[in-house]
Order: C-alpha cells, then sequence, then structure tokens
C-alpha cells in the first residue's frame, strides 16, 4: 500500500514511515540548486514548484521541467488570488499540461488581501471544473496545525473539509500540506482532529530545512507558529547563538515517537527550504541514513 502516492510502499518503522518518499519545496530561481542536489534525491520525489509574484509564468514552467527533467514528480502551485480570470488559470494550467507537470498541483489562497480575479481561495479553483480538463488528477491543499494569524479556526476547518469534499466531487485525490511547524505535539493533535473531522487525506506535516537559527525564529514570528523564546525551548535553538545553523532533528524524532497509524492514518513530511534546496536535501540524505530510513 503506497497511501502518499510516493511510488514506494514506506517502511514498517514509524520514522521511516514519515519520512521516506518526503517531498520539498522550491522557487522558480531555486533550479540550479535542485540540479546540484540531484544525486542526494530519491527517484520519483516530489518537489513543489512556489506560486510567487516576483516570477512570471515561464520561470514557474521551466522549474516545472527542469524538475521532470532530473527524475523527479513537479508539484506546481496556483495561487487563486493572483489569478486575474478564467482565462488566466486556463492558459497556466495549459502551460503545464504542455510542459508535461499538470498531473498534480497544490491549490492555495496565495498573498493578496483581496483576490486579483474570480478565485478568491483554493476551493474556488477546485469548484472551477478546469482542473481535470487539464489533466490535473491530485491536488494538494493547506493545514494549518497550530492555526492562521488572519483566519479564525473553525473558518479553517471548514474550508479543509469543503475542499476535502470537493476533492471528491470533482473525482480528484487529494492530500494536505501543512504549514510548517516547529512542535511536534500541537501538530500530532491537529492531525488527530482530522481524522475525528471525517478528513481521511494523507498529510504531510510542514518542516522547516536546516536554516540559520535567526531565519527560522523570523520566519516562525512571521507566520504566527510561536514566539522566538516558545520555538527555542522546543526546537532546541539557542538565543544566544543567532548566528549558528539548526536542523529539524528533534522535531522529527518527536514527531516519530509520537506518530500512531491507527489515530494519525497515513502522514508523510515536506520540507520547506527557506531557499536552501541543496542544503535541505543533503541534510535530509544523512538524517534519513543516519535513522535507518
Amino acid at each position: 500500500m503506497d497511501p502518499l502516492g510516493t511510488g514506494t510502499t514506506p517502511p514498517a518503522t514509524a520514522g521511516g514511515a514519515l519520512w521516506d518518499g518526503f517531498s520539498l519545496e522550491m522557487t522558480g530561481k531555486d533550479v540550479a540548486g535542485l540540479e546540484r542536489a540531484r544525486g542526494t534525491l530519491p527517484p520519483g520525489t516530489r518537489v513543489n514548484v512556489t506560486f510567487l509574484a516576483t516570477e512570471d509564468l515561464g520561470t514557474r514552467l521551466d522549474a516545472a521541467r527542469a524538475v521532470r527533467a532530473l527524475g523527479l514528480v513537479p508539484v506546481p502551485h496556483i495561487a487563486a488570488r493572483r489569478l486575474t480570470s478564467r482565462a488566466d488559470l486556463e492558459h497556466f494550467l495549459g502551460g503545464l499540461r504542455a510542459a508535461g507537470a499538470s498531473a498534480e498541483v497544490f491549490a492555495v489562497g496565495g498573498d493578496p488581501a483581496r483576490p486579483l480575479g474570480p478565485y478568491p481561495d483554493a476551493l474556488a479553483l477546485i469548484r472551477s471544473g478546469l482542473l481535470t480538463g487539464h489533466g490535473v488528477r491530485h491536488v494538494g491543499i493547506c493545514g494549518y496545525p497550530e492555526g492562521h494569524p488572519a483566519i479564525p479556526g473553525d473558518v479553517l476547518w471548514a474550508a479543509l473539509r469543503d475542499k476535502a469534499d470537493a476533492l471528491a466531487e470533482q473525482g480528484l485525490t487529494g492530500s494536505v500540506i501543512t504549514q510548517f511547524g516547529f512542535d511536534a505535539e500541537p501538530v500530532l493533535a491537529w492531525i488527530a482532529e482530522l481524522r475525528r473531522q471525517g478528513v481521511t487525506l494523507p498529510v504531510r506535516v510542514g518542516v522547516p530545512g536546516p536554516a540559520g537559527v535567526r531565519r527560522l525564529l523570523t520566519y516562525a514570528t512571521r507566520f504566527g507558529v510561536g514566539t522566538g523564546a516558545a520555538v527555542a525551548r522546543k526546537y532546541g535553538l539557542s538565543l544566544t547563538h543567532l548566528m549558528g545553523t539548526a536542523g529539524p532533528d528533534r522535531f522529527l524524532r518527536d514527531l516519530a515517537a509520537g506518530y500512531d497509524p491507527d489515530r494519525h492514518g497515513a502522514v508523510g513530511t515536506h520540507f520547506y527550504t527557506f531557499g536552501g534546496v541543496t542544503a535541505t536535501a543533503e541534510w535530509v540524505a544523512r538524517f534519513r541514513a543516519g535513522e535507518g530510513g
């Protein structure tokens, strides 16, 4: 059985089941870093290609093609609120299909406070009816274990249930990728609640890749996943050595220790690279080797 769609059967150990078949994230400017990492990434690794306002369609498509050329699986992001029209969405999807990169996408609302066109959120993208017609078969959606700084919790839960239902109605498979976190306990509690609410989609837990301590704390504050002191305590960061770097060793081990397949269902990991694709890929390879993954 391959519940996460990794193309391999996860090993029996709890840890291996979590980080075997991991996915990671890149921007359109990270192609060179991905090419340097090709020897450390297992064939078929899913690579999410973000939808940044500073990058155009050509850059996104070039990145998706590069992922595919390396024997990896491109998962382009579609940012709903950044699309200006139905034709804009069709143009993007058509470009992905021509690049051989439309089978899997990740639907996200996007950053603008007001939508630039007719799609206010990922649910609107799914309900547009355009995805399957352009070869999309699998759609990833967002999850927020520690909440969202601008969206109430009940709204987040309702949106997640609605998106899961809409995927089924459209005949699409799906998965949930969570916002990154620094504390495994609330993540596992959130996944258990997700199952109680009847959502059975596989979950990929967002994990910060290795990065500078200062950068990690900045991201934690920006995305509302904890204060500096709380993050440092749980994640093992030193507030007196901000120039150092840190990896998610403790987080992953805590995640594995608390993971219960019967309670949490299909769970994997997704690494946010923060611009360091090569460093993240090499770190994951070392960690998996050391943990017997």
